[in-house]
Formats: C-alpha cells, sequence, structure tokens
C-alpha cells in the first residue's frame, strides 16, 4: 500500500523566506497548498500578493488568498494603539504570530483537509522542543514565546536550519523571481513611519519634559511618541534657556528615562546609568512546553529582540507574574516589550514585561 502524501498549508508573505521553504516543501514531496494572507490595503501587500502568486505558479502548487484584515485589525493593530495609549512599547509581529499567522492558520488545517502548516521564520523544532534559527544573526525564536505544544506538533519550519546566504541561494536554484526584493519591515501595517501612524490614530497631548529632579526642560508632543532609551527626536531645542546651556556644558545626549502617564510628563536624564535595572517583572507569561518549570530557574533573557542574551535568575511572583533578577544592570528595559528566556538552543518561554525595577 503506497503511503498517503501529506498535505501542508504555508503562509506566503511574497518574501523570500516563505517562498523558499514552499519551495522546499515541494521538493521535499509534499501537497503544497499556499496561503497568502490578506491583512491591510497598503500598496506593498498588493505587491506582496502578487510575487506570492507568482511563486505558486512556477512552483505549480495551488494557491489561495484569506482575508483577515478584520481579526487582524481587531488582533494586532487595535492592541498596539491601546498599549501605546497607556504609555508602554509593544511588539505587534509576537501577537500577530500568535493570533494571526499560527493560530488562524492551525484552524484552517481541517478545512484544508492539511497534516501540517509552514511558515519561513527562521527557527527549528527537535523532539518538540523550539529551538533557535542556524543563523543567529536571523533567529526570530524571540517573536515565538507564546506558542503552544499543540501548535508546535503541527508546525513546520523549513528555512530554520540555513543561514541566509544559503536561502538567496536556494532562491536562485529554484529559480524565483526574487532579484531586487528586500526584507519585509518589523512593523507592517505601520508603513514608512510609526510616528505618522500614531498621529493617525491618537490625539496629540502635549506635556513637559523634566530631569529626574523635576525641573523643566521643554515640552513633548505625546508621550506615545517616545520610548524607554530613546536619544533622537526629544527635541529639547525649544527648553528654557538654562536647559540648552546645561546641555551644552556637560556635553551628554538626553536619553528618556520614564513617562509618567498620570502627570502627562517625559522624563529623561544625561547619565545613562539611569538606564541600567536589574530586575524586571513580566505578566502573561507562557512556558512553551505547556508546563512551569521548577523556580527559580536559571537562563539567558533576552529584553528585546536585538539585545544580546544575558544571564539572569527566574523567579516567582505575586499573581501569576515573574521577577527576573540579571546578573548584571540591563539597558533600557522598556515595559510592552518581550521578555524570553532561552537555556543553550532552546526558548523556554517569555512575558510582557510590566515594569524594570532598580535591583
Amino acid at each position: 500500500m503506497r503511503n498517503k502524501i501529506r498535505r501542508v498549508i504555508v503562509a506566503m508573505s511574497g518574501g523570500i523566506d516563505s517562498s523558499v521553504a514552499t519551495a522546499l516543501l515541494k521538493r521535499a514531496g509534499f501537497d503544497v497548498v499556499g496561503i497568502f494572507m490578506k491583512l491591510d490595503e497598503l500598496k506593498s501587500s498588493k505587491e506582496s500578493e502578487k510575487r506570492a502568486k507568482t511563486v505558486a505558479k512556477k512552483l505549480g502548487i495551488s494557491f489561495q488568498v484569506l482575508d483577515f484584515r478584520k481579526e487582524f485589525k481587531k488582533k494586532v493593530i487595535e492592541p498596539f494603539i491601546e498599549e501605546y495609549k497607556k504609555g508602554r512599547t509593544p511588539n505587534p509581529c509576537v501577537v500577530c504570530n500568535k493570533e494571526i499567522k499560527f493560530k488562524l492558520l492551525f484552524n484552517q488545517l481541517s478545512l484544508f483537509k492539511a497534516d501540517f502548516f509552514a511558515t519561513g521564520h527562521y527557527v527549528r523544532i527537535k523532539n518538540g522542543r523550539l529551538l533557535k534559527g542556524r543563523d543567529k544573526n536571523k533567529d526570530q525564536s524571540y517573536f515565538l514565546w507564546q506558542l503552544t505544544p499543540e501548535l508546535l506538533n503541527r508546525v513546520l519550519f523549513p528555512v530554520g536550519g540555513y543561514i541566509k546566504k544559503e536561502v538567496e541561494q536556494l532562491a536562485k536554484d529554484f529559480e524565483l523571481p526574487f532579484k531586487d526584493v528586500s526584507d519585509s519591515q518589523e512593523i507592517c501595517f505601520a508603513g514608512k513611519s510609526i510616528n505618522n501612524f500614531l498621529e493617525k490614530h491618537l490625539k496629540m497631548k502635549k506635556g513637559k519634559i523634566v530631569n529626574i529632579k523635576g525641573e523643566i526642560l521643554g515640552e513633548h508632543r505625546g508621550l506615545w511618541f517616545y520610548t524607554i532609551g530613546q536619544r533622537k527626536g526629544i527635541e529639547l531645542s525649544g527648553g528654557l534657556a538654562f536647559a540648552r546651556l546645561r546641555r551644552a556644558f556637560v556635553g551628554n545626549p538626553f536619553h528618556v528615562l520614564n513617562k509618567d502617564i498620570k502627570e502627562n510628563l517625559l522624563v529623561v536624564t544625561q547619565d545613562e546609568k539611569d538606564l541600567y535595572k536589574k530586575e524586571l517583572i513580566a505578566k502573561n507569561v507562557n512556558w512553551i512546553s505547556g508546563k512551569v518549570p521548577e523556580l527559580p530557574l536559571k537562563a539567558k533573557v533576552k529584553i528585546r529582540y536585538r539585545h544580546r542574551p544575558a544571564s539572569a535568575v527566574i523567579k516567582k511572583h505575586n499573581s501569576g507574574k515573574i521577577k527576573v533578577i540579571f546578573d548584571k544592570p540591563q539597558r533600557a528595559i522598556t515595559p510592552g516589550q518581550s521578555v524570553v528566556f532561552c537555556q543553550r538552543e532552546e526558548l523556554l518561554g517569555g512575558g510582557i514585561i510590566n515594569k524594570g525595577k532598580p535591583g
């Protein structure tokens, strides 16, 4: 009796990674169905859809466009705006991966009578564990800390074992149309400028810029335009004369230290040491294995995508939260961002940073 050919649905974004992932699955003998997820009406999205369709035709596979604009707006864009209103700096890619790319694709398995779904993420799976991608510069495990055992059992990551240069060579070998196509931007729905996007959706609410002592240095144009650790764009040139003189005398640039939502104050500092904190509290914690490990737990911890993993101890905190205590203070721990926990190559889980603490 012949073995049944397994069917897989692939999230095709129109980019090189998901296209090569699709080609690899086809080469491996899967019955492949390409899925383009329609999330917005941006020109770039329409171009991506066209490229994905072209790749599917080139590979000789079925291709479907699924309209998830309503779900994307409700699950990703609206929470993104609400988080900014509260003074936090969210990472919409983490939410999109959980609620859209993985959850909605998983829900399509029965409709397409598929065994698996796949994406072009640079991560790997081994024995039910989520591992970092082989390419350390492209590893995307940071964005996937909200995955569950149920999802991991049905998802494939074809390019996770390759480095970017190998993927680019594979695109040439498969004769895919990617000569002058750049990688997608991080916040796809914001267009070219996140500030322009926020201006369209949030009211301008000017307030005072102050230092740690409470001295008024200038005026900000709305707290949601700033994030912890930010140096550029603070615009203190319109501040009080003494502030300009003080800045010229000290010579150090100002950095955003805190955002006081209640008083509508932007707190800045010229001393970078003020930005370093040794502890943080995280909420909405998820452990990928589905089981809470024995705490306290030693791990490598990242507080943002491009952050170098730092050694820390993870402990229980009240109300289901966890406390992370770093061996050395970390710069610009930012509420709203994701914090993730790793041991060697494995991603254990993560959470949302609630607040940083001096420690």
